[in-house]
Formats: C-alpha cells, structure tokens, sequence
C-alpha cells in the first residue's frame, strides 16, 4: 500500500501529479487484494474446484487400479495354466467337449418339444451366448480344470 515515510524538512512535497500516481497505484493494490480475499472466501468455488481435482484423481486411480487388476487376473491365469499337469488339462478339453456335445443334444431334444415362445427365448439366449462365447469357454475350462485340480488332491 503506501509507504510511510518520516517528514524531514529536506524533502518536497510531492506534486499532485506524484500524488495522483500514489494513489493510483494504492488502488491497484488495494483491488487486487480485495480480489485474493474474496476468490479465499468464496467456499462454493473453491469446493467446486476440489471437487474437480478429487474426481479427477479418482478417475486416475481407478484406471490404474483396473490396469493392475487385470494384469494379475492375467498373470494368475497364466500361473494355473503353467502348474495344471498335462492329462489335467487334457481331461479338462475332454469334458468340455463332452459338455457341448451333451448341450447341444439336450439343447435339441429342448427345442424340438418346447412351446413357439419358449423357443424364441432360448434362441434369443443362444444369440447373446454365442456372442460372448469366448469368456463363457474360458469360465467353465477354468471352473472344470478347478474341480479336476481338487479332486486330485483328494486322491493323493
């Protein structure tokens, strides 16, 4: 703001063009601090920008999360794959072709005596199976190989 200097006796006195400019640029400092105290004090901004930044961060976290994830779902797959024996696994794409094979003939015997709606709505089923086929045969060759890992270590 303005400087306060002791009046000696040495000094002019300002001029009023001198003046003018002190005061000019006092209320340049002045409005630029009222500007930082009102932009501190107004709570619903600066909780909107934080809230902002919050979701941002969030938003972050959870693609990385999601990342990790996904890479150690991975990771484990390939671990189980690596430590399943070579008849477990050979026995596992054997019931899993058995299991088709015994779906399909049911799934046959199913529509050929089943009413006109109930066969739309196992067609409509057999459309979104068929369209999310590789993770259903990734889920029961995972779910048989688990079974088969168990019931070989009973044995043992």
């Amino acid at each position: 703001m303005t400087q306060d200097k002791p009046h000696t006796g040495d000094e002019a006195t300002p001029s009023p063009e001198e003046l003018r400019e002190q005061v000019e640029a006092t209320r340049e400092e002045l409005g630029e601090t009222v500007e930082a105290l009102a932009a501190k004090t107004d709570v619903k901004t600066r909780a909107q920008e934080k809230t902002v930044a919050v979701k941002q961060q969030v938003a972050e976290k959870t693609t990385q999360v999601r990342a990790q994830l996904r890479d150690k779902a991975t990771h484990a797959a390939h671990v189980v794959q690596d430590r399943t024996p070579e008849p477990v696994r050979a026995k596992a794409a054997a019931a899993t072709e058995q299991v088709r094979e015994t779906a399909a003939h049911a799934g046959q015997l199913a529509r050929e005596k089943a009413p006109e709606p109930v066969r739309e709505k196992a067609d409509q089923g057999m459309r979104m199976a068929r369209a999310n086929r590789k993770p259903l045969f990734a889920a029961a060759g995972a779910l048989i190989a688990l079974v088969l890992i168990r019931r070989s270590r009973r044995h043992r």
